[in-house]
């Protein structure tokens, strides 16, 4: 397990490309009209009817699931059906939930650690409108290494923090991987990613707080070959949500995962939070 290296400046023009390309597809699913830039207020609901200042209707949960009730002159959008009255969404799953229209505003309304939240997203939103990019270091093919994927002889129900004081998420991990940095042997808790096959890894090192977001960064990994290799490419480590917003419910690294190296690649400190937290660049 080594660190990869760049032969030829073709190879390197390339790999600085596919990155480019790779962050610039992130910036754009952040700006999204109802990207997470776009959430003006994060609502935990009970079992109290509450009017909420950034969506119609006054919502409620309990044990029947969320159920909202619109107002004379209000309706929603859900599921292309348009509701008026009472609406009720059910029980939703852990980390699902629907969205429901509200004329350019979409509503999520989805179960965060246990908790039936609601997330208006308004494109107005100027954390939205006034966003500028997010600052990264150069890609270097130094900080793309080949690891090892161990698998665990069960999955391991893994409870993580999260960026919502008090809210707690429960991962099952089924693995951890392996690698070296600069002759170091370090491993990281993978958990589940996207994609069939694929891992997340959340992580924290010794650029966190300085130059690169305290709380965490996250890398998806492809599926392990055969043999378990898979491919670490640092240079693709990036901001959750909760760089950018207060509104978020992102997941905390497991312990493990605080790396003693200073791995400067990837996305840096939000300029949206550099002021009070590191430097800028």
């Amino acid at each position: 397990m080594t660190v990869q290296t760049t032969t030829t400046t073709g190879t390197a023009d390339a790999f600085a490309e596919e990155w480019r390309a790779w962050h610039a597809a992130q910036e754009a699913r952040l700006a999204d009209p109802h990207g997470f830039l776009a959430i003006t207020g994060l609502h935990f609901l009970d079992g109290e009817p509450r009017r909420l200042p950034d969506a119609p209707g006054g919502w409620t949960t309990g044990p029947a699931g969320v159920t909202v009730v619109l107002g004379d002159g209000e309706e929603l959008t859900v599921d292309g059906e348009t509701v008026r009255g009472e609406h009720r969404f059910g029980v939703l799953p852990e980390r699902g939930g629907v969205t429901a229209i509200w004329g350019d505003v979409a509503i999520e309304v989805a179960k965060r650690g246990g908790n039936d939240i609601v997330r208006p997203r308004h494109p107005d939103h100027p954390l939205r409108t006034a966003f500028r990019g997010t600052p990264a270091f150069p890609p270097d093919p130094r900080w793309s290494v080949t690891g090892r994927y161990v698998p665990f002889d069960e999955p391991r129900p893994t409870t993580v923090g999260a960026a919502v004081e008090g809210l707690q998420h429960v991962y099952d991990a089924p693995g951890r991987i392996e690698f070296e940095l600069d002759g170091r042997s370090l491993a990281l808790t993978a958990f589940n990613g996207k994609e069939p096959g694929e891992l997340l890894v959340l992580f924290t090192d010794a650029t966190s707080g300085i130059t690169t977001y305290a709380a965490n960064r996250a890398l998806f990994v492809a599926p392990p070959a055969a043999d378990g290799t898979v491919a670490l490419d640092f240079n693709r480590a990036h901001n959750l949500p909760c760089a950018y917003t207060e509104f978020a419910t992102c997941p905390l690294p497991p312990a493990e995962n605080r790396l003693p190296v200073a791995v400067e690649a990837g996305e840096k400190i939000p300029y949206e939070r550099a002021a009070g937290q590191g430097e800028e660049s």
